[in-house]
């Protein structure tokens, strides 16, 4: 029997990268999942027998229309993977903008925080959230402020709710990685390639596979044992600005 056989997961933020591993892995595993993204066409590259919905994490009617759907389709929630994220731009705070504040800290806070709240009343017993966090949210670096506040956010939220949580039969976890390959850095770039492409160059960067195996590890321990936290990097990297690039 697979270690997740008959559980019900919802992903956000499905259609690359993290999520999309993740969602293929909790399959594998034996789950039902629901995905969802605001590239809602991209989730048919995850493959068959995926609940695929349309999600915005930033805009409440959408959130809210997924959460009842996901929650209809299922038949139950008894995971949710908080995957949702960007960073937007490597600049000084004041040569930053607030339209790239409002994309950061409406996605990766309050767009967790939202899609938390809607499921909550749905959890199972039993039930387990999974935060995808960041080092960044541990150990702040150069031209990131926005992302860095809002990681230090994602961790502090995940802390103070499990203690709101503290009696219930909930897990609560959160994954904090290190330089993971995806389109994260394109999308922080403004769609340079040549320079996200950079970011990657000379050193062997995690994958997203390795993070979606973090996931499945914390869900997988027996029900007395929460996995709070996983910290985890690329071998080559011991903190958000320290990179040994040697690889050929």
């Amino acid at each position: 029997m697979r270690a997740l056989e008959g559980k019900r997961a919802i992903v956000t933020g499905a259609s690359s990268g993290i999520g999309a591993a993740t969602a293929r892995a909790l399959a594998r595993e034996g789950a039902t999942v629901a995905v969802g993204a605001r590239r809602a066409d991209r989730l048919a590259d995850l493959g068959e027998g995926f609940v695929a919905l349309e999600l915005d994490v930033v805009d409440p009617e959408s959130s809210e229309r997924f959460v009842s759907s996901a929650f209809d389709r299922l038949r139950g929630i008894d995971i949710l993977v908080n995957n949702a994220g960007l960073a937007v731009g490597r600049d000084l705070f004041d040569a930053s903008t607030e339209e790239d504040e409002e994309a950061v800290l409406e996605t990766n806070v309050h767009g967790l925080i939202r899609m938390t709240r809607l499921c909550l009343p749905h959890l199972s017993d039993d039930g387990h959230i999974v935060n995808i966090g960041s080092i960044a949210g541990r150990q702040a670096y150069e031209k990131a402020a926005l992302y860095v506040a809002s990681k230090f956010a994602v961790r502090g939220f995940t802390y103070a709710l499990r203690e709101d949580l503290l009696g219930r039969p909930i897990r609560l976890t959160t994954v904090d990685p290190g330089l993971v390959e995806t389109n994260f850095s394109v999308v922080r770039l403004r769609g340079d390639e040549g320079a996200a492409a950079k970011v990657y160059e000379n050193v062997e960067p995690l994958t997203p596979q390795d993070i979606a195996e973090c996931v499945i590890f914390a869900l997988t321990r027996p029900a007395h044992v929460n996995v709070d936290e996983i910290v985890v990097k690329a071998r080559a990297q011991s903190s958000p600005s320290r990179i040994i690039r040697d690889r050929p």
